[in-house]
């Protein structure tokens, strides 16, 4: 029995999107063909976090990948959907674009929804600069609606109708019947222009092809490089001939469209007339045994890239991987060893997990119990999506390699669907934040579920609430977070109770602090931005809110409401300030001087007096820059303007604006941040900016590692790390698309920028301490300070080979502020812009926001604390010295 073209329905499906290269008329530029062995991941470590149900049949499981990179342990985080296929009430299927069509394309949780996908992964790689259509094949019940493209070493993944997996290559035969008995071969159904390989000629030339309604757009395809002839087929009939050039509509539901060049063409004069009857046939070969395979005999199929995983082993791989290498977002699909389990997999590349490469992800697909798995579209492409229990609809389960919740558009992914009948309630899960601050208030809700773990009305459900244990307490109407650590939240409803972790952060658990500005200026009136970013041990990060920390001012008053600091006046005398704000007494500070100044307008191309210009690398990269009006709400001002085409060439492609020719523009010296307003054009791409400063050298800053959002948006960028000498001058700005990854980004596009404004600096004489030498023996209660002898009511003393005094002649002797928290047994040193924070008998110390190590910690003798004398003055920019005779320490500024 062989496949027939047929009408295709709405199809409860869930397509893997993907996206490779495939030029119409240029090659690839790399060898399709070439079997690159597979290299051995760094010895590393696979532990199970969580596991919970989807629906009957389907578990959604999350790991943590642990590995080690250039000699640094790494943390990945990888989600897997595992489903059984022997289960009667769970399906895998593909979804597709809007509307199960192809040349459209949809984010995968717009699929799922579309398409009720309980879960779901982004699927098949995609020509991304042509229409968007998957480049191997796709079946859905029964109906083959892609055929695979002729490449070399392409994989993909199906089911049979009786639940049996599959992970082959593929090739496609068919063949169209005139009325006359006359035949022809079909060389595919429904597909994108490419080079073929390894032959490297047009696909569509000389050749016959089948596009059904599954195809929308009313060219078949574009970019061909071929003359069409079409013959429309409705009902076995044909209805219209239109030689050597394209039928003007879209494909007919229930109709197909034969579209033929050249030896292919000439067949059609010569054998087809309009009112003839015609037939199709066609069927899938594996490609290492030479099998038929009957698509109506297959539940789906997606197709892949490279084979992964063989035997339970990792694979060579089948194709060159050399476009897709890196450290990345990773999308899979694999089957264990007894056919009963298919695996889904996605892997994240965010600010929690570090990305795989192609060789870990082999490892970790070993590691779970995966036999035979493929690899699918990675990168910016993998999202994966998924129901949780109660709930009504999948949604997005991590951060996209995009940032956030920005999710690419493909044009086919692998859902996961139920089809179990309404069940009896068996539970209900909790939903709510599984992270809060101390002092954070918390609403959470519980959803009831049935044997299937399928969602039911909640009507029934009237849970009490109460707190499991005392990091958390039930305030009658919500919970607050009370003390650090895992605190328990449980909900009891008609006899059934159940419980959710949630994590209580902690000082503990917080690694660095670092506010949103870390100067400004010490002027009544000014405002600062001031939100804290939390990186945690875990290498996770969050947001804290400025209300929900401690805030603390030094040489001025001021106030703290929504996001910003307002200064309402400065201290008499003061030329330093400092914003000192702590969380669970971790702290972290913005320094404020005097020699800083507003934010002020530095270019908005109203009147640029000089020259600005493109310049593309390589140099056929093409485009142009230049002052315009802008678009949108700028149109009433002048922006720069940079387009570019970067269609050409292989390798990192770069845009330049450059001004003033090769000579730059000054910056204002001691620069703290920029701001400026950037019209992105959603290309991906990355938008930086090259400055080359006093001693010649050259800092690049980042402005945007992803031009991911359409329209305008203001961006505001830390220049206090760069280390820049003035005077300086900004050379240009530019657009870059680098190797990695580089097909999943626009190749041409357009952005704007307007209004670049820079803000000063505290400047260094801001910080006026005084300078001096301070001396002290071991075991006496006398210095000299600057030659003058003095008593001290606490001696120097050794203990564990370390030096040990009160901080509070440091100083006395050169500036700052010593402060005694008793509650917390810790010392706080302010000065010359550090802080630092330290804890009796704990090693670990905060120092501008992070938290450091050392070899020593704090003392109390005879009820005073002493400190480790090297560490805080060198901390402190203090010289020390040592003299082993006389047992003296010198500390000099």
């Amino acid at each position: 029995m062989t496949g027939k073209t047929k009408t295709m329905r709405r199809w409860i499906v869930f397509t893997l999107a993907g996206t490779l290269w495939i030029q119409p008329v240029v090659e690839l530029g790399l060898p399709a063909s070439s079997l690159l062995a597979t290299q051995t991941a760094a010895a590393a470590s696979t532990t199970k976090l969580d596991e919970s149900y989807i629906t009957s049949g389907a578990k959604l499981l999350q790991y943590r990948y642990k590995t080690t990179r250039s000699g640094r342990s790494v943390n990945v985080l990888a989600d897997v959907v595992r489903v059984d296929l022997q289960n009667p009430y769970v399906n895998l299927d593909v979804m597709t674009g809007k509307g199960g069509k192809f040349t459209t394309r949809q984010s995968v949780e717009g699929m799922a929804q579309e398409t009720k996908a309980v879960a779901g992964v982004n699927g098949d790689y995609f020509n991304t600069s042509a229409e968007g259509v998957p480049m191997g094949a796709q079946v859905s019940d029964g109906v083959l609606m892609s055929s695979p493209s002729q490449l070399t070493g392409m994989y993909a993944f199906g089911v049979t109708k009786s639940g049996t997996p599959m992970i082959e290559q593929f090739t496609f035969e068919g063949k169209v019947t005139a009325q006359d008995g006359s035949t022809f071969d079909l060389a595919g159904i429904n597909q994108a222009s490419y080079m073929t390989e390894p032959d490297k000629t047009y696909s569509h030339m000389n050749k016959m092809y089948i596009y059904t309604d599954a195809w929308k757009a009313t060219e078949r395809p574009a970019n061909s490089s071929t003359t069409p002839t079409e013959v429309l087929v409705e009902n076995g009939v044909i209805t219209q001939i239109s030689a050597n050039k394209t039928i003007q509509e879209a494909v007919p539901t229930g109709a197909y469209i034969l579209r033929a060049h050249g030896t292919a063409a000439k067949y059609i004069q010569q054998h087809m007339a309009v009112g003839q009857k015609v037939t199709t046939d066609y069927s899938l070969r594996v490609k290492s045994t030479g099998k038929t395979v009957d698509p109506s005999d297959l539940k789906m199929m997606i197709g892949g890239h490279t084979i992964l995983v063989d035997g339970g082993k990792p694979s060579s791989f089948s194709r060159s991987v050399s476009s897709i290498g890196g450290n990345r977002a990773r999308t899979a699909v694999g089957y264990s060893q007894d056919g009963r389990y298919a695996y889904v997999i996605a892997v994240e590349d965010n600010d929690n997990s570090a990305g795989m490469s192609l060789s870990e992800l082999q490892d970790f697909m070993t590691s779970i119990g995966v036999w035979k798995g493929l690899n699918l579209d990675g990168g910016g492409s993998t999202t994966l999506v998924s129901r949780p229990l109660g709930e009504d609809k999948a949604t997005l389960a991590f951060e996209t390699e995009y940032g956030g919740t920005t999710q690419r558009s493909v044009v086919n992914g692998l859902g996961v669907y139920t089809t179990a009948p309404q069940g009896s309630v068996k539970g209900f899960s909790i939903s709510g934040p599984k992270q809060l601050l101390l002092g954070q208030t918390a609403t959470y809700s519980a959803k009831g579920y049935d044997t299937y773990y399928n969602p039911i009305k909640n009507d029934a459900i009237k849970p009490t609430w109460k707190a499991g244990n005392s990091n958390i307490k039930w305030t009658g109407d919500q919970f607050q977070a009370v003390k650090s650590g895992t605190a328990k939240v449980t909900a009891t409803s008609n006899g059934i109770s159940t419980s959710m972790n949630v994590e209580v952060v902690g000082a503990e658990a917080i690694q660095s602090l670092t506010p949103a500005s870390k100067t400004a200026s010490l002027q009544a009136g000014t405002t600062i931005s001031v939100p804290v970013t939390a990186t945690l041990k875990n290498g996770s990060s969050l947001t804290i809110a400025p209300e929900m920390l401690n805030w603390q001012f030094v040489g001025f008053k001021g106030t703290v409401k929504g996001d910003q600091l307002t200064i309402n006046s400065v201290d008499k005398d003061a030329t330093v300030g400092y914003a000192i704000a702590r969380y669970d007494g971790f702290s972290t500070m913005i320094v404020l001087g005097t020699g800083g100044a507003q934010a002020s307008t530095w270019e908005d191309f109203e009147n640029t007096g000089y020259n600005i210009s493109f310049l593309g690398n390589p140099s056929n990269v093409t485009g142009s820059a230049s002052i315009v009006q802008g678009a949108d709400d700028h149109a009433s001002s002048k922006v720069l303007q940079l387009s570019y085409d970067m269609t050409a060439g292989t390798a990192k492609k770069y845009a330049y604006a450059q001004f003033n020719g090769t000579s730059g523009k000054a910056l204002t010296a001691g620069s703290s941040s920029m701001s400026l307003d950037v019209y992105s054009d959603q290309s991906y791409n990355w938008l930086r900016g090259e400055v080359t400063d006093a001693n010649g050298k050259t800092v690049y800053i980042d402005i945007a590692k992803s031009l991911n959002w359409k329209g305008w948006k203001t961006l505001n960028v830390d220049l206090s790390g760069l280390n820049i000498a003035y005077p300086a001058k900004l050379k240009r700005l530019y657009v870059v698309n680098v190797e990695e990854g580089q097909d999943e980004r626009a190749a041409t596009g357009m952005i704007q920028i307007d209004n670049i404004k820079l803000t000063g600096a505290t400047q260094a004489p801001s910080f006026a301490n005084p300078t001096g030498s301070l001396a002290m023996t071991v075991g006496k209660k006398t210095a000299t300070l600057n030659g003058q002898a003095q008593s001290i009511d606490a001696a120097p003393m050794l203990k564990d080979s370390a030096t040990y005094i009160p901080v509070k002649y440091i100083v006395d002797a050169f500036g700052g502020q010593a402060n005694w928290d008793q509650s917390n047994q810790r010392v706080t040193i302010l000065r010359a812009g550090q802080l630092i924070d330290l804890t009796v008998g704990q090693k670990n110390y905060v120092q501008n926001g992070r938290l450091q190590s050392s070899s020593v910690a704090p003392v109390i003798v005879s009820g005073r604390t002493l400190v480790p004398l090297r560490l805080v003055s060198e901390q402190l920019g203090l010289n020390v010295k040592w003299d082993q005779t006389t047992k003296t320490i010198t500390i000099q500024s």
